[in-house]
């Protein structure tokens, strides 16, 4: 069963809770789920939502990749597809699907609910008649609990590292990935 704005107005709204302080930063995608207009569908241009994976290894550095589309490093992710039963699902499908890392491998962080919520800007792809828009990113975070060799799908990625939680240009999500990071324990 698709993805319900019910369930994106639930999950924003439990986010908010959590994060109350975050309330005029996500005021466009507040404003989004109380309009008309489909934000689980890619063709709604003026913002639709997407689901990313935030993975962590055992070093605690956060898995990026680099978007064939977009030229720049990302954590793996994407648009919601109408067989995506929920958005936590969504963001392990992207993950499977960018880098093969199956879903068995990873743990979810805090209870599978989002880690972060993000907006930003996409510029528009005459290529595939798209216009400019926002991404509502909902972002959930994981360890891999095991060393899992990648495989990219080159038709979207063209490479992938392992970088620091200072790294992402979001500073609540590098702040919320400081607090997450796992502990190397000292002897």
């Amino acid at each position: 069963m698709p993805i319900e704005r019910t369930e994106i107005a639930a999950t924003v709204s439990e986010y908010l809770h959590r994060y109350p302080l975050e309330r005029d930063r996500l005021s466009r995608l507040i404003g989004a789920l109380g309009a008309g207009g489909d934000i689980t569908s890619r063709t709604e241009f003026t913002g639709h939502v997407t689901c990313s994976a935030i993975v962590l290894n055992s070093a605690g550095e956060v898995l990026h990749i680099r978007h064939n589309a977009l030229g720049r490093w990302l954590q793996p992710g994407g648009h919601i597809e109408s067989r995506d039963s929920s958005l936590a699902q969504a963001a392990y499908r992207e993950i499977e699907e960018e880098t093969g890392i199956k879903p068995g491998d990873l743990t979810p962080l805090d209870g599978n609910r989002p880690l972060d919520i993000d907006i930003h800007a996409i510029p528009a792809n005459p290529a595939k008649n798209e216009a400019d828009h926002w991404h509502y990113d909902i972002r959930y975070a994981f360890t891999l609990d095991r060393d899992t060799s990648i495989t990219l799908q080159v038709e979207e990625v063209s490479g992938y590292g392992w970088h620091t939680v200072e790294r992402p240009a979001s500073p609540t999500l590098a702040a919320k990935l400081s607090m997450l990071r796992p502990r190397r324990h000292e002897s």
